[in-house]
Formats: C-alpha cells, sequence, structure tokens
C-alpha cells in the first residue's frame, strides 16, 4: 500500500485528488495539508510514502517544501502536481529533491500511475515537461555539438560522462525519458537482462542509488 500525503491549497482540487487516490486499492490518503509549512509539518507526523506537492502554496511554497521534507527524511518521495511548466519551476523542482513532476490535468490513470513510480524509485516526468526539459538540455551551441539518438533523444558530447559507454548514454537518455527496463530492451532491441545490467552500470558509474537520481543528476549536469 502506497500512503500519500496530499499538498494543495485549492479545496475543491483536494477534494478532486482524494477521490482520485481514493480509486485505487494500492494507494491510500493518509492526510491532506492547504500549505507548504503544514505538508511539511504533516508529513514529519504521517510518514507517508510519498507526497503530492504543489507549487504555489501559502507560507512557503512547494519547491521550499520539497527541500525541507528531503532534509529531515530522503526516503519519502515527492510527487510535483502543478499547472506550472516554465523550466525555471521544473528545474528547482528536481534541484530541491522532487522524484517526479506531473501536470493538473492528467487523467486518473496517470496520476496513479505517477504515484506508483516515483514511490518505487523511478523517476516520472509528465510527457510535456520531458519535452520541455529535453529541448533545453539539446540546445546546440558552439561548445557542444549533440549526437541524435533516434531522432527523439540527443544526448551532449564532449562533456564528462562519468565514463559512461555510447551504449549506457543512450540507455541513460531512456530512463530519463522515463522507460522501465523491459522498455529499455525492446526499444535498444536487447535482452531484458542486458538492459538490467546497463542500467546497473549506469546508476553505479554516476554514484546515484536509483533511477530518480540518475535523472536529476543527467538533467542537472546536461548529460543528455
Amino acid at each position: 500500500m502506497v500512503r500519500v500525503l496530499l499538498v494543495e491549497d485549492h479545496e475543491l482540487i483536494r477534494m478532486g485528488l482524494a477521490i482520485t487516490v481514493g480509486k485505487s486499492d494500492d494507494i491510500k490518503l493518509v492526510g491532506e495539508a492547504e500549505n507548504g509549512l503544514l505538508g511539511v509539518e504533516m508529513a514529519k507526523q504521517v510518514v507517508p510514502d510519498v507526497v503530492l506537492m504543489d507549487i504555489g502554496l501559502p507560507n512557503i511554497d512547494g519547491i521550499e517544501a520539497t527541500k525541507r521534507i528531503k532534509d529531515f527524511n530522503p526516503q519519502i518521495k515527492v510527487l510535483i502536481f502543478t499547472s506550472r511548466d516554465s523550466e525555471e519551476d521544473v528545474f528547482a523542482a528536481f534541484k530541491s529533491g522532487a522524484d517526479g513532476y506531473i501536470m493538473k490535468g492528467a487523467s486518473t490513470d496517470n496520476i496513479n500511475t505517477a504515484i506508483r513510480s516515483v514511490n518505487e524509485g523511478v523517476a516520472w516526468i509528465d510527457p510535456s515537461i520531458a519535452r520541455l526539459v529535453l529541448s533545453s538540455l539539446q540546445a546546440p551551441s558552439k561548445e557542444n555539438a549533440t549526437v541524435p539518438y533516434t531522432g527523439e533523444i540527443n544526448y551532449k558530447a564532449g562533456r564528462a560522462n562519468y565514463g559512461l559507454t555510447e551504449r549506457e548514454m543512450e540507455v541513460l537518455a531512456l530512463i530519463v525519458n522515463g522507460l522501465t527496463n523491459p522498455q529499455i530492451a525492446e526499444e535498444l532491441t536487447i535482452t531484458k537482462a542486458t538492459a538490467k545490467a546497463h542500467v546497473h552500470s549506469v546508476l553505479q558509474k554516476l554514484s546515484t542509488a536509483t533511477r530518480t537520481q540518475a535523472t536529476r543528476k543527467a538533467m542537472k549536469e546536461g548529460l543528455i
């Protein structure tokens, strides 16, 4: 059972999310907060598995609340749930320690899938946000040419890549795009065991324990 704390200042949205979360047998709402400070305090009290966090909150915003929650308990996962889609907000959220970013208006299935994903340590990035972030990271410059990958994901050439091989760079790009090991295997036409081994190697070389951490590091340092 995934225990979820909801931090959202709009009452109607909170009510709707409570219903959404309640529809799933394996997800349970354990608390609600209408501002950032209360969200942090409730996270300390109920110790949820996942915090569904808005950004535009009273007192302190969701980005600061995420940072404070991660400071006292890094094991709590935070899924940003917001209508904000600017690069500044996205990068600030992940820099604060967020494990995922989903837009308001997402379907019930996508919200619950995102909750399960971040709980399992798999980064979740809303498709519209992923395109925005990857587009920003892929912007060509004189110093850094881009190397195309399947016409969709580019990773930066010429940057320190932590000893990652070309294949591992491809795997990292797919991790950032939210693909699971079986999906990576299918995309690269390799076995599931080989995909798992590549993912393990990527995490090890980046000195990260989870896909979420690897995604944040890749985005922060412009590895893709």
